[in-house]
């Protein structure tokens, strides 16, 4: 039996907001303080350490006129002390300039708050996990073996059956170190077992900034239970054990209680989100799945909880899958950009769930829902609910304006989501929702409230009717599911897209699966897929497994399109799908993979514009590890040792390296090289051919030399180089921009500014 063993690291959501008091001024705002690593100190001392420098900048700026330096201690939320060093706390304007100006200190920056991003899925993918015992083999039985995922969302219901406990797992794993935290309606004694073995949960930082929880009439709970939905949904497909549910249920593994999608949810802040991952850390986590982010425009990478998270986790071998974001389909959308996290995009899987509606003048359309029983109800639409026809709260008529009643709602009326409508519906007393909306965006999302999605003709055909009608009536039959018959996969219109905003070097996501319910869905798919990889090759790199995962993703010459706005399609790129769609069982076996150890993320530092002595702080010490940045000139970023090539300037020849470790059984394998050229560059790899043999090691380099083939000006285009060894298939993308046309002086002027100083390192040490 498989065995996935869950962290389960806890975020609320719903607040009352008052007025925050701070002892340290009137205008002090949550403030991250961040050190780099701990330098082996125990967290005791890495604490005190926080004090004592916190306490300097208070002596300076208060003892003269309180007299009360104690006044520190008060000021701090968290000390971050065991996965690296930093400390979270109410700083006013100066305090933080006096810090981001101390010698040791890499960046201070305000907290911000942060938003929240099927069980068919994973057949679709090629994991059959319900098949019977005896027709399953050794590796699948042996799936996630002591291999622990902590999640980081809006908390867990224990309750489920996706987290029950069961005498065939075997012994909590050794390398645990964390527990489960007792709080309101949640008793670890129950909650905790060996499929779920820890549950925390952070409040100190989004109460500083919202004021304190609402608690009242169970609007959320102090305590790591979920509220929402979202966290028992994310944490149920990255962990949770399979169950056989019903064809219409969307929310498997879901409480009985309000669900909604997580979908521009305010979720938590920065300051929360770095004690969670702090703790994920020091508890022995293998993988951290985190379905949250910020939109553009995005922080540097160190003045990001996210990435300072994943940075410290990739270099104790720990992976961290994102979710790239739900704010699609512009380009240059995506989220959680660096290097060192797995950012997963959402695409459509093969099954869709169609809700027949019947019209009181018996014609019937075909929607889409999640309903599990009959609807026979009076039909309006909106502006009989809602003074402007916008089916937003504001707009009620009065709060039993819809009372018994299907509402007819348009997405292009005030730009409602159907979210938003559901809510307002329901606060008017309504029964449900037929919810209107541009083929591209039609969906399958499941609200908290019962809502049919149909597109736009399909709500005008209803809205003719009700106007035709006296009393229009409606019945709306239970839903059914249809599978492998919808192409598939196609990009989600929402699922944010590349290339990144600040690394642009870095290609991002690869692309996975939803209903319809953003990228938070897809993330704890790969989250599951990487405990996989870790589970078959333990002493894998977080580079590795993102490698292995990249390199052997595919693309669908037919399906894979991406709809956008208007019901159009495109051909997909890898800025709409990063490396392509996940193969979890390629995936296991990829041939060959791309690591990068700790003086590879050296170099990227140093082309990101960050001194020898700030990544000394950030970077774990090793015996021979080199720290110093290269004389004549930073480095380029695209020679990290990456799974894909991207040249965002091109305007002369260049060449980059990339090393590539075999890790297949054939250790004297030949691998070959194929070369599909973007239409604006030539490219040259040398040498074709890579030969590994036992006497010479599993690691080969070769060179990819990139020339402009015409000019150009700001186009990007799309290649690969893919080596075969005959059996494997190790799929690199190649994307290039050709920048070669005169540009009147800017890049000239944009270099000046580089050399200056005024990079990367200048807005770290000033995003106070």
């Amino acid at each position: 039996m498989e065995v996935f063993l869950l962290l389960l690291v806890v975020l609320s959501l719903s607040f009352a907001v008052y007025p925050i008091q701070s002892t340290t001024g009137s205008h002090a705002n949550v403030h991250i303080v961040y050190l780099g690593h701990n330098n082996g100190l125990s967290p005791s001392l890495t604490s005190w350490s926080h004090l004592q420098l916190l306490s300097r900048v208070f002596t300076e700026h208060f003892c003269t006129q309180h007299g009360r330096p104690d006044e520190a201690r008060q000021a701090i939320l968290y000390s971050y002390s065991c996965g690296f060093s930093g400390f979270a706390a109410l700083l006013n304007s100066t305090q933080a300039s006096t810090l981001s100006e101390t010698e040791g200190v890499i960046s201070v920056f305000r907290s911000r708050i942060l938003e929240l991003h099927t069980t068919r899925s994973w057949d679709f993918k090629g994991l059959n996990l319900h098949m019977q015992m005896e027709q399953s083999s050794q590796m699948h039985l042996k799936f996630g073996d002591d291999v622990i995922v902590g999640v980081l969302d809006t908390g867990v219901w224990p309750e489920s059956e996706s987290f029950r406990d069961d005498p065939h797992y075997g012994p909590i794993p050794s390398s645990w170190r964390g527990t489960c935290v007792k709080g309101d309606s949640f008793d670890p004694a129950t909650a905790c077992n060996r499929k779920l073995i820890g549950a925390r949960y952070y409040l100190a930082g989004i109460e500083s900034e919202l004021g304190p929880l609402n608690t009242s009439d169970g609007a959320e709970y102090r305590s790591p239970r979920d509220r929402v939905g979202h966290g028992t949904h994310t944490a149920s497909t990255a962990v949770g054990a399979w169950r056989p549910t019903p064809a219409t249920s969307a929310w498997a593994g879901a409480p009985p209680v309000e669900a909604r999608p997580g979908r521009g949810s305010r979720c938590t802040s920065d300051a929360d989100i770095l004690a969670a991952f702090d703790d994920a850390l020091c508890d022995g986590v293998h993988v951290v799945s985190a379905s949250l982010g910020s939109s553009p425009p995005l922080m540097p990478l160190f003045a990001t909880s996210t990435e300072i998270g994943a940075f410290h986790a990739m270099q104790r071998g720990v992976v961290t899958v994102f979710s790239a974001g739900n704010d699609g389909p512009d380009a240059s959308m995506v989220q959680n950009v660096s290097p060192w996290g797995l950012t997963v995009a959402a695409s459509t899987i093969d099954r869709r769930f169609p809700t027949v509606i019947t019209l009181g003048n018996n014609a019937s359309i075909v929607g889409e829902s999640f309903l599990v029983k009959d609807m026979k109800k009076r039909l309006v639409e909106s502006s009989s609910v809602f003074t402007d026809g916008t089916c937003a709260f504001e707009q009620l008529i009065n709060r039993t304006a819809a009372s018994g009643k299907i509402v007819l709602c348009f997405a292009t009326m005030g730009m409602v989501s159907s979210e938003g409508a559901a809510l307002a519906v329901y606060a008017g007393n309504g029964d449900g929702v037929i919810y209107a909306d541009t083929i591209s965006r039609k969906s399958s999302q499941d609200n908290f409230w019962p809502t049919v999605h149909v597109d736009l003709h399909q709500g005008t055909q209803i809205l003719y009717y009700i106007r035709a009608s006296r009393k229009a009536t409606v019945h709306i039959s239970p839903s059914k599911t249809v599978v492998s018959k919808t192409p598939a996969p196609t990009v989600a219109y929402f699922s944010s897209r590349g290339p990144s905003s600040i690394t642009p070097n870095i290609l991002k996501r690869s692309t996975n699966w939803n209903f319809d319910s953003g990228t938070s869905m897809s993330c704890p798919h790969v989250s599951g897929i990487a405990a996989l990889i870790k589970s078959a090759h333990p002493t894998w790199s977080p580079a590795a497994v993102k490698s292995a995962l990249m390199t052997t993703a595919y693309m669908y010459d037919d399906t894979s399109d991406v709809m956008l706005a208007g019901g159009t399609l495109k051909a997909a790129d890898a800025f709409d799908v990063g490396a392509g769609h996940v193969d979890p069982l390629r995936a296991l076996d990829p041939g060959l993979v791309y690591d990068a150890g700790a003086r590879d993320h050296v170099l990227f530092l140093c082309s990101l514009g960050y001194t020898a002595v700030q990544i000394r702080q950030m970077v774990l010490p090793g015996s021979s590890l080199d720290t110093s940045c290269p004389g004549g000139g930073a480095p380029h970023a695209a020679d990290l040792n990456y799974s894909a090539i991207v040249l965002p300037d091109l305007s002369a020849p260049v060449t980059v390296k990339r090393t590539v470790t075999n890790v297949g059984a054939n250790r004297g394998a030949v691998y070959r090289a194929a070369v599909t050229s973007p239409q604006g560059a030539r490219p040259e790899v040398w040498p074709p051919e890579l030969a590994f043999s036992p006497y010479h090691g599993d690691t080969a380099s070769y060179y990819v030399s990139v020339t402009p083939a015409k000019p150009s000006r700001g186009r990007f285009d799309f290649g690969e180089i893919v080596w075969s060894d005959g059996f494997h298939r190790v799929r690199t993308p190649l994307v290039v921009r050709v920048t070669n046309l005169p540009d009147d002086g800017v890049r000239a002027a944009a270099a000046k500014i580089n050399h200056d100083g005024h990079g990367a390192t200048d807005y770290l040490q000033a995003a106070a």
